[in-house]
C-alpha cells in the first residue's frame, strides 16, 4: 500500500510549463535545479538533459553547456552496466535503471550544445559539436540494421551544415546538406517532416559555389521553381538564424495490463476496471489490496506516449532596421519531437513487452511459492489465515511494483522550427509575432538590438508556449 501510494504530489514539469507561460524560464531551471536530488541517481542523464535546456532558455548558455558535458559523459559511462541493476530492474521494473535517453534525445544533447556554442559566438567549439553530431549519428547508422528505424537526425545534419557554412567550411556544409535532405525524404513517413524550402535553397548555393556541376544540375531538375542567390552576393551581408522550440514534448504514462489466470479473478478484473487501464495511479492502493487477496490476477505496466500537440503551425519574427525597414521570417518545421518519442517507444516496445511479462510472470511464480511455503509452514490449522495474510503481502506487492519507465526528456518543445535569413549590415530590433496576433518582443535573454556587420551570423533561440 506505501508502494502503491507514495508519488509526487506535483508534477513537476506541470510547474515547468506554468513558468514558461509566464515567460519566467529562470523559474523554470529554479524548478529543475530544486528537484536534482528527487530525480535520483539512476536519472543523473535525465537531470542534466531537462537543466540543460531550461538553462539555455534562461540565457546561461555557458552554464547550459557545463550541465550538458556532464549529462554526455554520464551517457557515455553508461553503456557498460551492471548485472546487479539489471537484476533489481527485473524484480521490480524498469525504473531501477540508470536512464540513458533514447538515441534521439542523446543527438540533441549535442544539437543543444552546439547551438549554445553558437548563441556566444564561439563557432569553433560549434564546429565540435558538429563534429560530434555527425560521428554520434554514423555509429547509430552503422549499428541500426532496420532501414525504417531511426538511423539519422534531418535536422541534427541540417545544423551541422549551416555550423560549416557559416564559418566558411562550404565542402562540409554541403556534404551535410544533401544528408539532411536524404534524411528528411526517407523519413517524412513517419517523421511527419517534409524537407525544408531553405535546405533545398542551400543545397543549390553551396552546389554552385563548389563548382559541382552535376550535382547542381539535379537539384534544379529535382527543385525547378526554387530561387537562390549565390554564395558571393551573400558575402557581404549578415546571417540571421532563429531557432524556435514550439510547444510541449509528449509525456508518457502507465498502460496497466491486469491479466487474470482463474474465473474468478476475471470477474474481478472486469468488475474493477476492465484488463486495460491507462494512468490508474490513484486506485493504486484499491487494486494491490483486491488482488493481493484474490491472488490470481498478474498485473503487466507498459509505457504510453500522450502527445501534447501545438497548434501553432508558423512562428513569425520580424527584423525591423533603424530605417523602419521590416524583414519578415517565417519559420519552418525541422523536426516533430514527438514523432521522433513515438518512433522510439515503438521500436523498444516490442523488447519492453517481453520483458515486462517475464518480470510479472517471474514476481507472481515467487509470489505464489512464498504462500504455499508459509502455508505448509504454519501447519493446517493456520495454513488458510497465512495463506491468506502472506498472499497479500507477496502479490499485492507484485501488483504495486509493476510500473513502467515513463522518463523522457520532457523539457523539450513538441517541434523545432527554424529560419534563415541574410540582410543588410545595420542596426535591427526583434519583435516575434505571438500566436495571438499581436507582437510580444523576445524575452530578455534573446532580445536585444543587433548591430550586424559584412559576413556575421546571429542566433536567436525562442520557445512559444500556445
Amino acid at each position: 500500500m506505501l508502494l502503491a501510494g507514495c508519488g509526487p504530489s506535483v508534477n513537476r514539469y506541470l510547474l515547468i510549463e506554468a513558468s514558461l507561460r509566464a515567460h519566467d524560464p529562470k523559474g523554470a531551471d529554479a524548478i529543475v535545479q530544486r528537484d536534482e536530488k528527487e530525480y535520483g541517481g539512476k536519472s543523473r542523464v535525465l537531470y542534466g538533459m531537462d537543466r540543460g535546456m531550461t538553462l539555455q532558455l534562461a540565457g546561461d548558455y555557458q552554464q547550459s553547456n557545463t550541465v550538458l558535458d556532464q549529462a554526455e559523459e554520464e551517457v557515455d559511462r553508461l553503456y557498460t552496466r551492471k548485472i546487479r541493476t539489471e537484476s533489481l530492474a527485473f524484480m521490480t521494473n524498469d525504473t531501477a535503471l540508470p536512464y540513458e535517453g533514447d538515441p534521439y534525445e542523446q543527438v540533441l544533447i549535442n544539437v543543444l550544445k552546439a547551438l549554445n556554442y553558437a548563441v556566444l559566438g564561439q563557432w569553433q567549439d560549434a564546429l565540435v559539436e558538429a563534429r560530434r553530431i555527425d560521428h554520434r549519428l554514423d555509429v547509430l547508422s552503422d549499428r541500426t540494421r532496420d532501414k525504417n528505424a531511426y538511423r539519422d537526425d534531418g535536422f541534427a545534419r541540417y545544423l551541422s551544415g549551416i555550423l560549416y557554412e557559416s564559418t566558411g567550411d562550404v565542402n562540409n556544409a554541403f556534404i551535410s546538406y544533401r544528408n539532411a535532405y536524404e534524411v528528411f525524404e526517407s523519413s517524412r513517413v513517419w517523421s511527419h517532416t517534409a524537407v525544408p524550402s531553405q535546405l533545398r535553397v542551400d543545397l543549390l548555393r553551396t552546389a554552385e559555389a563548389l563548382h559541382f556541376t552535376q550535382e547542381l544540375t539535379e537539384y534544379q531538375h529535382r527543385f525547378p521553381d526554387t530561387r537562390w542567390e549565390t554564395s558571393q552576393a551573400l558575402q557581404q551581408l549578415a546571417q540571421v538564424i532563429v531557432i524556435s522550440y514550439n510547444g510541449r514534448a509528449p509525456r508518457k504514462e502507465d498502460l496497466f495490463l491486469d491479466l487474470p489466470i482463474s474465473l474468478d479473478a476475471l470477474q474481478l478484473v472486469l468488475l474493477n476496471r476492465g484488463f486495460s487501464q491507462a494512468n490508474r495511479q490513484s486506485n493504486q492502493v484499491v487494486d494491490t489490496v483486491l488482488y493481493g487477496l484474490n491472488g490470481r490476477v498478474v498485473r503487466v505496466a507498459l509505457p504510453r506516449l500522450v502527445p501534447q500537440k501545438t497548434h501553432v503551425p508558423v512562428d513569425t519574427v520580424s527584423l525591423i532596421q533603424d530605417n523602419g525597414t521590416r524583414v519578415t521570417l517565417n519559420t519552418q518545421l525541422v523536426q516533430s519531437v514527438t514523432a521522433l518519442a513515438d518512433k522510439a517507444l515503438s521500436e523498444r516496445m516490442p523488447g519492453i513487452t517481453a520483458k515486462a511479462l517475464a518480470r510479472a510472470a517471474t514476481k507472481f511464480a515467487m509470489a505464489e511459492g512464498a504462500t504455499r511455503g508459509a502455508q505448509h509452514a504454519a501447519g493446517r490449522d493456520a495454513a488458510p489465515w497465512v495463506g491468506l495474510l502472506v498472499g497479500l503481502l507477496t502479490k499485492g506487492l507484485a501488483v504495486a511494483s509493476e510500473e513502467a519507465d515513463k522518463r523522457s526528456w520532457q523539457t523539450l518543445p513538441d517541434e523545432i522550427h527554424l529560419a534563415r535569413v541574410w540582410v543588410p549590415p545595420g542596426r535591427y530590433q526583434v519583435q516575434s509575432q505571438s500566436p495571438g496576433g499581436s507582437h510580444d518582443l523576445l524575452k530578455p535573454e534573446a532580445l536585444r538590438t543587433l548591430s550586424l556587420g559584412p559576413g556575421e551570423t546571429t542566433v536567436l533561440i525562442q520557445r512559444v508556449m500556445p
